[in-house]
């Protein structure tokens, strides 16, 4: 029975704590006079945090329907909250070191991120077409702004320019899907809508729905082939925010895709534990294809790159071409690979960002060429980059090695074997241009020979990030369970 929107309230308090942040930033952004004060940003941590701790303790609720049907409360959407609320802080605390920034607004800034933390808390947790399609343009606004901040920056504001360009379009092919579906089912509601469709047959209007929807999922997720906009946007915007792209409207979009898929177009098989997809279309063969294309589009232009936030773009395609390999499952124990892997990829992936904006800062640089001898003139820096380039590759003892083995594990368990012959070949590809990175700084002779110092707060932060990334390596069942438990949360 869904709650209605007062009963709701007292269950919606990681939302209200974010909300209340954002009007605070907004009165910090009126009344404070330095634009440089770190008051906004101490005031997005503490708002964060309380988020975070709010949705920690949601974790053991019983999941419910909130505000008449249109929000679910599960272990699925508590999960994404707390993955993308981590993301989140850390993303401010890159922020705070980030030269790019300085001299502009602070307080406008952090209310355009967590309006877009705000955005991915509801997208998560959506299980109507109305909440969802808001809560992806709540997402997407605030990105463009962030995208386009370095205002005056010919980069930027192509980034910026390109990102609303392919967002526009991709949201209008995926509301008209929406509106198909409407108008078979006369619902509003994914489960209605679900329950409706189960009871006829595929029919054409019902598939070209799946598909343009697909369109808009495809994109926040930067699937090929709607990954076109992401290069060019994750080299302009500001490379915290870059970072936040790759990692946090990612989960949320992968969180949507499956709670949307699932809902509407599955039905669960209690033989077998798995979801089985509507008749008339071959979905896992036609998820299968745009995974493998995903990841080998993504590895092998990431080869030529000479920029290290353009190569990181690609891998980011690349890397969700793996976490499609889960989807193809349907399978709850396909799922839990993708919530592990979003997991160890949070941390391995922001880490390597954080390196970039240290070194940026001192360099002025992004190309590959200007790390040279970075073993030398920031040696721990360089090892940090390391750890989360091999991570990222998928070698052992690293955390992402242990995510490559469960989405490994379960596509070979699904008999789906040229889907990991092509997913290990494109391993190896990856490992050529992250250990190109690695050769230049520890093999090569520096350009300059000055020191970059690391102070003491990005050390911490740094080893706030490599620590995850070689534990979750050697011992990674705590969040498996947390992942698996998530999983049969879900209310679909």
């Amino acid at each position: 029975m869904p709650l209605g929107n007062l009963a709701s309230l007292s269950h919606f308090l990681p939302e209200l704590a974010v909300t209340a942040t954002i009007l605070l930033l907004v009165v910090a952004h009126v009344v404070g006079g330095n634009r440089q004060s770190a008051v906004p940003a101490i005031l997005s941590l503490a708002g964060v945090g309380a988020a975070l701790l709010l949705t920690a303790l949601q974790a053991s609720v019983p999941a419910k329907s909130l505000f008449e049907g249109m929000v679910a409360l599960d272990g699925f959407a508590v999960f994404f909250k707390a993955l993308t609320a981590l993301a989140t802080i850390v993303v401010v605390f890159l922020s705070m070191e980030s030269e790019e920034l300085a001299g502009r607004s602070q307080a406008e800034y952090y209310i355009f991120l967590l309006s877009v933390l705000l955005g991915m808390f509801l997208l998560s947790a959506s299980t109507d077409i109305v909440m969802l399609y808001l809560s992806l343009e709540l997402v997407s606004i605030p990105s463009y702004l962030l995208a386009g901040y370095l205002k005056g920056g010919g980069r930027s504001t192509e980034a910026a320019t390109k990102y609303v360009v392919f967002g526009a379009t991709a949201s209008g092919v995926m509301i008209y899907g929406f509106s198909l579906l409407y108008g078979m089912t006369g619902s509003t509601h994914l489960g209605e809508i679900g329950r409706a469709l189960a009871q006829g047959e595929a029919t054409t209007p019902m598939f070209l729905a799946a598909v343009m929807v697909a369109v808009g999922f495809g994109y926040k997720i930067a699937a090929v082939p709607f990954h076109m906009w992401s290069p060019d946007v994750y080299e302009g915007a500001p490379t915290p925010i870059t970072a936040f792209l790759s990692v946090g409207p990612k989960a949320a979009g992968f969180a949507v895709l499956v709670r949307f898929f699932y809902t509407v177009f599955a039905t669960p098989d209690a033989a077998s534990g798995a979801w089985v997809l509507s008749p008339g279309v071959d979905w896992t063969a036609l998820f299968a294809v745009l995974s493998a294309v995903t990841m080998s589009v993504g590895n092998l232009i990431a080869v030529k790159q000479d920029n290290v936030k353009r190569l990181l773009a690609y891998s980011s395609i690349a890397h969700a071409g793996y976490m499609l390999m889960g989807f193809v499952l349907l399978s709850p124990a396909g799922i839990k690979a993708i919530l592990f892997y979003l997991v160890v990829y949070l941390f391995m992936n922001l880490g390597a960002f954080y390196v970039v904006i240290l070194v940026a800062n001192r360099t002025r640089s992004e190309e590959i060429a200007d790390y040279s001898g970075l073993g030398s003139r920031a040696p721990f820096a360089a090892v940090s980059l390391a750890i989360f380039l091999f991570a990222l590759t998928g070698i052992p003892p690293f955390s992402g090695f242990i995510g490559k083995v469960y989405l490994f594990a379960e596509v070979i368990n699904k008999g789906v074997y040229w889907l990991a012959v092509v997913a290990a070949l494109n391993s190896v590809v990856s490992l050529y241009y992250y250990a190109r990175i690695i050769k230049v700084m520890f093999l090569e002779d520096p350009k300059d020979k000055s020191e970059i110092a690391v102070p003491a707060f990005p050390r911490a932060v740094l080893c706030l990030l490599a620590i995850p990334t070689l534990v979750l390596g050697v011992y990674w069942e705590p969040v498996i369970r947390m992942a698996e438990n998530s999983v049969k949360m879900i209310a679909f």
